[in-house]
């Protein structure tokens, strides 16, 4: 049994330097990125339930998806720090922030939600943060 708690230990070691490094660190934007992320999966599945549109292998392409967008990040953040800046890997999280909650607006919107303008707007301001060409 103490074996368990070694290798646990190990485990959230290397797991916290490897987040530490692709991702500089866990940051409050990572956070609600990770949660975005889940909520869209989730509702997206709610919304295929809802309109009879289920399927296991589109699910499956949902979850690639997700972790790609992580996978995406991580490269903003190495390139941030192969450049020296700071801007790519916030723009990088911004846009899929606001990618993100597009999607779970239309997902609320399929299953018949009413959306309020305040949150609509919302994705509005996330993509203007996630445009660097400005």
């Amino acid at each position: 049994m103490e074996h368990i708690g070694t290798y646990f230990k190990t485990f959230v070691a290397v797991f916290g330097t490897l987040v530490t490094y692709l991702f500089g660190g866990w940051s409050s934007l990572l956070t609600i990125l990770l949660a975005f992320v889940v909520i869209d999966y989730v509702t997206g599945w709610m919304a295929a339930g809802i309109g009879g549109k289920l399927s296991s292998s589109v699910g499956f392409k949902g979850i690639a998806k997700k972790v790609l967008i992580f996978g995406i990040v991580a490269i903003a953040n190495l390139v941030d720090k192969a450049l020296g800046t700071e801007i790519i890997l916030t723009a990088t999280i911004y846009f899929y922030l606001a990618n993100e909650l597009l999607s779970i607006l239309e997902n609320a919107g399929n299953a018949g939600i009413p959306i309020p303008p305040v949150i609509t707007n919302a994705v509005q301001i996330l993509n203007d943060k996630g445009d660097v060409e400005r």
